[in-house]
């Protein structure tokens, strides 16, 4: 079964995709890991993306797909892949079904995890974590049981990603909103797009994606 996860930074698509892999050995491919993994390689096709880096510009679609083309064929694909990051527009939904048909294969399903964007903003400019052993808090829903001590270590130093402020987060939101939302419709008309509440638990939202998957498998 091959998936794609939409949804904005923040909506949980990391941890839901590790569960699948866990659940259903569907593999996480994401386009940054496989970038730096490919580039690492020194194969033809790391050094074309390398060299487009460097010089600053955005790496193409075609260079995109074509990782995307060689990772799917590696062993441990043989069960699925959840694709986290790509697409992103509407004509890389398109080169990336052109690709997948040349193969034999197909999207089975698109999940998106929809948020409430005020909601997610509090939700991830509140994370903390322990600067030791990287327990994780949040100002208003999981604070230490003693204030400024965690309770896994006992360490009393704290850290929070740069990333994780109101305002950088409202940004990413709104890239998302203007840049990858769009595609939505695209796999709606496929008949292909679930849609699941990202604001719930995450043993919620992993339930409803069982749901969703169980659903494509009859």
């Amino acid at each position: 079964m091959n998936l794609i996860l939409l949804g904005p930074p923040g909506a949980g698509k990391g941890t839901q995709a590790k569960r699948l892999y866990d659940r259903d050995k569907l593999v996480q491919l994401s386009t940054g890991d496989m970038l730096r993994a490919e580039v690492a390689s020194g194969s033809a096709l790391g050094k074309q993306a390398k060299q487009v880096m460097e010089a600053g510009q955005l790496v193409s679609d075609a260079i995109v797909i074509g990782i995307i083309d060689k990772r799917i064929d590696a062993a441990d694909c043989k069960s699925g892949f959840v694709l986290d990051g790509f697409p992103r527009t509407e004509k890389q939904a398109v080169a990336l079904d052109e690709m997948l048909t040349r193969k034999g294969k197909k999207i089975d399903g698109v999940v998106e995890l929809a948020v409430d964007e005020d909601a997610l903003v509090e939700r991830i400019s509140g994370r903390f974590a322990c600067a030791k052993c990287g327990a994780g808090y949040h100002d208003k829903f999981q604070r230490p049981k003693k204030e400024g001590v965690c309770d896994v270590c006992g360490s009393a130093e704290f850290t929070r990603r740069k990333d994780d402020n109101a305002e950088t987060v409202k940004a990413r939101l709104k890239a998302y909103r203007e840049q990858t939302a769009p595609i939505l419709p695209y796999y709606k008309k496929k008949g292909l797009l679930q849609r699941v509440d990202g604001m719930a638990d995450p043993d919620t939202v992993t339930g409803q994606i069982e749901r969703v998957l169980s659903k494509i498998k009859r």
